[in-house]
């Protein structure tokens, strides 16, 4: 018996996909979620094998949420039209059911999935989620969670990004936040306009500059409006120069 999560703030899409599952006695819904926050906690705590998941919800999106879970079960996404959503699935093979859809096109993904189920789709999904951070809707904002709940916070809010091991400490004025992503993420990520990768550790929001002072040899130090300093390199003088037209 395979456990299903649906995860959709649309109820009738959740009763469409319930009714279609009615095909799949093999596969039990143990739980419907609205959003994604409630879809987080539902994933914890009964560690489903397949979740259908719509991608444009309030809240946080469907990748938002993926990004949350260290280790997420099989998906199938569903979803209104996303041109640059429906590329990253392409690009990945990873299924998806573009609403609306019928029993056929339902059971076909169903088939895919069970096909696919004695593998490995857990790289596939890592790297959608790569692509889809790229889209112009999810360079606005960070969701990490803090705890036991999930924050939201906005680019512009960011002061400074710092490497630490396997996690990104995101420094914010409510203190720093860390989400398991690279420094090689957020660089490609985010606006290359507003945020530089002053040295290798650190990535710096460039309005919250007050100035540069020399510091060692070739080095700067970039003192921010907190009083924060963070370290700067020789190639990052060089591109913190180019973006602040100095």
């Amino acid at each position: 018996m395979g456990k299903i999560i649906i995860i959709d703030d649309e109820p009738l899409a959740r009763s469409i996909v319930r009714e279609f599952l009615q095909k799949h006695p093999q596969l039990e819904v143990i739980q419907e979620c609205g959003d994604g926050f409630e879809g987080v906690k539902a994933i914890q705590q009964h560690q489903p094998d397949l979740i259908f998941l719509d991608i444009q919800m309030p809240k946080i999106t469907g990748f938002e949420m993926l990004e949350l879970i260290e280790q997420p079960p099989g998906v199938i996404f569903t979803t209104a039209f996303d041109e640059f959503a429906i590329k990253a699935f392409e690009a990945h093979a990873i299924d998806y059911l573009l609403k609306p859809f019928n029993q056929d096109r339902f059971d076909k993904a169903i088939g895919k999935w069970t096909e696919q189920r004695s593998g490995t789709t857990e790289k596939a999904t890592q790297d959608l989620l790569e692509s889809a951070s790229l889209s112009p809707s999810q360079r606005q904002r960070i969701v990490v969670r803090n705890g036991s709940k999930i924050k939201i916070i906005s680019v512009h809010d960011v002061f400074y990004l710092e490497a630490a091991d396997d996690y990104v400490k995101i420094h914010t004025q409510e203190g720093y936040f860390l989400k398991n992503k690279t420094m090689n993420h957020f660089e490609q990520s985010l606006d290359i306009h507003q945020f530089v990768r002053s040295h290798r550790s650190y990535i710096v929001n460039v309005q919250q500059i007050t100035r540069i002072d020399p510091y060692e040899k070739d080095n700067h130090v970039a003192i921010l409006r907190s009083g924060a300093k963070v370290p700067v390199s020789r190639s990052g003088y060089s591109k913190l120069k180019e973006v602040l037209g100095l």
